[in-house]
């Protein structure tokens, strides 16, 4: 059997050595390999901040029970690389049963087959004669590499037969035709016009029609009544298109779910299984999950499963003024943190006063300070913040330690993720 990713690629990067180039790292680490770091288990007091941690316990069970759940749902999981880009994480996900990797451009694509990842999805369409160019000597070099993109007009499907000639492609590439809703991101807006993109496909000699694709999570922001209603009326078109073409495949596949409404995937396309068809869901943001916008909007904490996801990530930020009475400011600001989908949280404090913290609110986010209010932190104090919206936070760090238990009163380093956004 083919391996899903290169094991040996992925173990390597234990063997890097650390410098300055890695702000989550302090001096006394230098000139130390990765794996040495994670067999010694450096307390986290040994580093300073701002920093971004992940937590060990939370990752295992975030990824342990999306697999279950999927499995038992009767869908693919083909998690969506980029919240993470950390070939590690992705080795976890394959080796718990993941059907693929799914990723959003080509240069993500290119950290993928550096690692050897054997199926990837492009969640988006590729039209750059260089990038198709590269694309089809990459299929021509590795038999078993399964790479799938989307299409949503006539004229994409053209760009792409074009560049692909003229790059004297050997294998066709596999595509799907990406149906999109009203306001929504890419995809043809018209159920008529995605059965004449799907025609175009299967005239051109270099590309091969392998199914329909989808995106619901730009349809609705949260899980109302009226959001939820949304989703399920576009799936059902997803549905309906799908079942309406023919495929230049034995396996076709149909591709939605983001991490906000993958239960209503499952429920509606979900049956599509019993007929053959290959149901992938590209949910991506379960692994590291969070303290904010997914931790209220995931099917998970709305009864799905059988526990709810942990939030794997925290900041930890320093006090570095009190300048008012009501206000401190922390050393960690937008270039170290998420604010997109909500302000950090403060949690609990290390320092004199170790504790939980109360009262205490995020204001403001400058590029390198945070404006706590309320609080009765005191300068020189850490404070460990819960964060929201995992895709923008570890595109902030190209290293990143691993806690053994976030909620310890000593935690430990117990490894480093490296990350290539």
């Amino acid at each position: 059997m083919v391996a899903n990713i290169d094991a040996r690629a992925v173990d390597a990067l234990g063997d890097e050595r650390l410098d300055w180039r890695f702000k989550a790292i302090p001096a006394s680490a230098h000139g130390r390999s990765v794996a040495e770091i994670r067999d010694t288990r450096i307390p986290l007091d040994d580093f300073g901040t701002p920093l971004l941690t992940l937590d060990a316990g939370a990752l295992d069970h975030n990824v342990r029970a999306m697999a279950r759940w999927a499995d038992a749902a009767g869908v693919a999981l083909c998690p969506h690389g980029k919240t993470t880009m950390a070939p590690q994480l992705w080795r976890r996900q394959l080796d718990a049963g993941a059907w693929g990797i799914t990723l959003a451009n080509l240069p993500q694509v290119r950290v993928a087959r550096a690692f050897g990842v054997r199926r990837v999805q492009l969640a988006n369409a590729l039209v750059d004669p260089a990038g198709l160019a590269w694309l089809a000597a990459r299929l021509e070099d590795d038999p078993d590499f399964a790479f799938v993109s989307w299409v949503d007009s006539a004229h994409t499907v053209e760009l792409m037969d074009d560049a692909l000639r003229a790059a004297r492609a050997q294998r066709p590439v596999d595509v799907c035709v990406e149906l999109g809703g009203p306001h929504g991101r890419t995809g043809v807006r018209d159920d008529g016009a995605a059965r004449e993109v799907a025609d175009a496909v299967r005239k051109a000699p270099t590309l091969r029609l392998a199914g329909v694709a989808g995106y619901e999570g730009a349809l609705a922001h949260d899980a109302s009544d009226q959001g939820r209603a949304s989703v399920d009326a576009y799936l059902h078109r997803v549905a309906n298109l799908f079942g309406g073409l023919e495929y230049e495949t034995d396996a076709p596949i149909v591709t939605a779910g983001g991490s906000s409404f993958f239960d209503q995937v499952a429920e509606v396309l979900g049956g599509l299984g019993e007929l053959g068809v290959q149901v992938v869901l590209r949910s991506g943001a379960y692994i590291i999950h969070d303290d904010g916008f997914y931790r209220e909007i995931s099917p998970f904490s709305r009864g799905t499963g059988d526990a709810p996801l942990r939030s794997a990530m925290h900041g930890w930020a320093r006090v570095v003024s009190r300048p008012e009475p009501t206000l401190a400011l922390l050393d960690t600001g937008k270039r170290d943190l998420p604010f997109d989908e909500g302000m950090p949280v403060p949690q609990f404090v290390r320092g004199k006063g170790t504790g939980p913290i109360e009262n205490a609110r995020v204001t403001a986010l400058n590029d390198q300070h945070t404006f706590l209010a309320d609080s009765s932190v005191e300068v020189g104090d850490v404070v460990r913040l819960g964060l929201s919206h995992p895709c923008t936070a570890l595109d902030k760090w190209t290293l990143i330690p691993v806690l053994d238990d976030a909620d310890a009163e000593r935690p430990e380093v117990v490894d480093l993720i490296r990350t290539w956004f």
